[in-house]
């Protein structure tokens, strides 16, 4: 595992973020191309047989044409593992951890890949996107839980190496919830997030309030946020969340008659009524994404 001073581009990316905040970054493409990840399930099972134009997607109220829909199980996976690793993961629950760590990766498949960013009251990259899971595995086994918890910071990382790195971009977040010495705000980060397409999963070891950062990034994002009562329970939580993405669908449309600039409003709806639909609420794009 690298050591901490090698990790001072993080705090570069953190500053580059600052300004990327104020220059309206989006997660478009330069062709303009939208894409909308959506989870669609009945009795809360996922729904896995649908085609494109069993699905509607509403633009800021305007009908949009879906040019295709494919499930995340007939793509490779990219996931960024964002682990904390505070003083308060110890023990018991740092054992059941990693135990839930190799799980996660042995339900990955060799055209998948996963990062690992390390917290505590540093943000430090343990293992960068690969295929090499023992990396990742090492990073962990190497790294002593100690101080505070820059939670918010270390999403904000996640966010921007799951940006630079993968065009189907996971974040599963692993944390009790509570922020104690980031730099950042949370409304920043979620701005952020606004403008990027990574859908983020989280797994706490406390139940968060209804209105908390965990809990908006999950939703902002169209994930989920699993919340563990028996730490032995964190490899269950683990395979729940990848085994949800794997079977969400990702869309893909170009905008038409709808404003270049500000907040999109997205409605996604699916042809049958006894489905339940979970997707991003909306977008954020500037006037130069096109």
């Amino acid at each position: 595992m690298m050591k901490p001073k090698q990790f001072a581009w993080l705090m570069i990316v953190i500053l580059i973020g600052f300004r990327s905040l104020f220059a309206q970054i989006t997660f478009y493409t330069s062709t303009g191309e939208a894409h909308v990840d959506v989870l669609v399930t009945r009795n809360g099972l996922p729904v896995n047989d649908l085609k494109a134009s069993d699905f509607e997607v509403f633009d800021n109220g305007v009908r949009q044409k879906i040019e295709s829909a494919k499930l995340q199980l007939q793509m490779p996976i990219d996931a960024i593992l964002v682990f904390d690793m505070s003083r308060s993961i110890d023990g018991e629950l740092l054992d059941h951890l990693k135990d839930a760590l190799h799980e996660l990766l042995s339900d990955f498949s060799e055209k998948d890949r996963a990062a690992l960013i390390i917290f505590n009251q540093a943000v430090v990259l343990g293992s960068s996107l690969g295929s090499n899971f023992e990396l990742v595995k090492s990073a962990l086994e190497q790294t002593q839980p100690s101080g505070n918890s820059s939670l918010i910071d270390a999403c904000y990382a996640g966010l921007i190496l799951a940006k630079s790195g993968s065009e189907l971009p996971l974040i599963i977040v692993f944390s009790d919830g509570r922020d104690t010495f980031s730099w950042l705000t949370g409304e920043m980060v979620l701005e952020t997030a606004k403008r990027y397409d990574s859908v983020v999963y989280a797994i706490s070891t406390q139940r968060r309030p209804k209105k908390s950062f965990l809990n908006d990034l999950t939703s902002l994002t169209g994930g989920n946020l699993f919340e563990v009562e028996f730490t032995g329970d964190l490899a269950s939580a683990f395979l729940d969340a990848i085994r949800e993405f794997r079977y969400r669908y990702r869309l893909a449309y170009t905008p038409k008659g709808v404003s270049e600039e500000g907040w999109h409003k997205l409605d996604v709806r699916v042809k049958s009524k006894s489905v339940t639909v979970r997707y991003r609420p909306g977008y954020m794009r500037s006037a130069s994404d096109k």
